[in-house]
């Protein structure tokens, strides 16, 4: 409830979804998220994967949930679109790692791909807009 009371108090691109959007969405990608990176951690331990096709999903991990507090509690905004570009980069690294040992895990993360490049360009608006407040 205090992130989305923050983020209505934030200034925002026109095309801004509403602060209600993000819940749905994003329980839906952490269904996909789990599912898919819960089998590439499964396979990992069962020693079907080597640990640098690993690593990325857990560097994704971080840099995801990194993001709320440095966004919603710091309200650091450069911070927040530095810690979502990592996002993005271990996002993309870790599906060109995974697709030649378990493809649908790629194609299962396309949506939260789609979301987190949206994000990031939101995230780039939303630094400027807000870059005079402080």
């Amino acid at each position: 409830m205090e992130n989305y009371l923050r983020y209505k108090e934030y200034r925002k691109p026109t095309w801004a979804p509403p602060s209600w959007v993000f819940a749905p969405v994003w329980t839906i990608l952490y269904l996909l998220i789990g599912i898919s990176f819960g089998y590439v951690f499964f396979l990992y331990l069962n020693k079907t994967l080597p640990f640098i096709v690993l690593l990325p999903f857990l560097l994704n991990l971080l840099f995801n949930f990194s993001y709320t507090p440095i966004q919603f509690r710091l309200r650091n905004f450069s911070l927040a679109l530095i810690d979502i570009v990592l996002v993005d980069i271990t996002l993309v690294w870790a599906l060109l790692s995974v697709h030649t040992h378990v493809p649908w895990v790629v194609y299962i993360n396309l949506p939260y791909l789609a979301w987190v490049l949206f994000a990031t360009v939101l995230q780039i608006s939303v630094t400027v807009l807000n870059s005079k407040r402080r």
